[in-house]
């Protein structure tokens, strides 16, 4: 489904990725761990384009895509549906219009059909019944829900996800995190999921990569990844156990 070889992205004097290769198996949840700043997130920005690698290729579905042009990325990024650390919703409008948003920007839907799309969506989030109330009438959590409803809704075959429970208490968490595990199963995508929570990564991933300093250094199960000898695994579990 999505390859990555020896992928080198750099800033400046600074190399964020040193060398990545890993495959993603088609349909697998697969959390990506590691430190503030060891380039979590610039992974998956390179998969949609957002960033391009300075070496190395990407191939989605059989295809490599690191060298496309932009009209040429388009149909790669309809495949994949990105959900941000924030629920950037747009306050002006009701969570009906924000989660058509994309569907009236990408597709020749009728009405019709892309109020039964929301209404789909926003049900497979559990929150039914809150389409005409505006963002800033619901909590920061559900607006969360509301941002993954809106990309769900664009039915996405890869689902990348970016610290998502990020400022929410420890209940709302695991609701979003049970939402992850179901979505990806319900919806049969394959989902990369950053995020520096290894609890999280124990409980719904199949696999788990560890990236230290732009490195992988640890790739399994959660299984496997308990047992890792590697030092920085060791200090993420014992953060699961404190």
């Amino acid at each position: 489904m999505i390859r990555f070889k020896n992928l080198v992205k750099r800033f400046g004097e600074r190399t964020v990725l040193r060398g990545i290769s890993l495959d993603v198996r088609q349909g697998e949840i697969l959390f990506i761990l590691g430190t503030s700043g060891t380039g979590k997130s610039v992974l998956l920005k390179n998969i949609v384009g957002l960033l391009r690698p300075d070496e190395g290729e990407i191939w989605i579905d059989g295809q490599e895509v690191s060298k496309l042009t932009e009209e040429q990325y388009l149909p790669i990024r309809k495949k994949c549906g990105m959900v941000f650390q924030h629920p950037a919703l747009f306050d002006s409008l009701t969570i009906h219009e924000n989660v058509a948003f994309g569907l009236r920007r990408h597709f020749q839907f009728s009405e019709g059909e892309i109020g039964a799309k929301v209404k789909k969506a926003l049900a497979l989030v559990h929150l039914q019944g809150i389409e005409s109330k505006r963002p800033g009438q619901i909590s920061y959590g559900m607006q969360k829900r509301v941002s993954l409803a809106r990309t769900v809704a664009l039915e996405p075959e890869i689902l990348l996800f970016d610290e998502p429970t990020t400022g929410l208490d420890p209940i709302t968490t695991n609701a979003v995190n049970q939402l992850i595990q179901d979505l990806s199963h319900t919806l049969k995508t394959t989902s990369l999921v950053v995020s520096h929570d290894m609890q999280c990564a124990l409980s719904i991933a199949d696999r788990i990569v560890v990236l230290d300093q732009g490195s992988i250094v640890a790739l399994g199960t959660p299984t496997e990844i308990k047992n890792s000898p590697v030092p920085l695994v060791k200090d993420f579990m014992a953060e699961v156990h404190s």
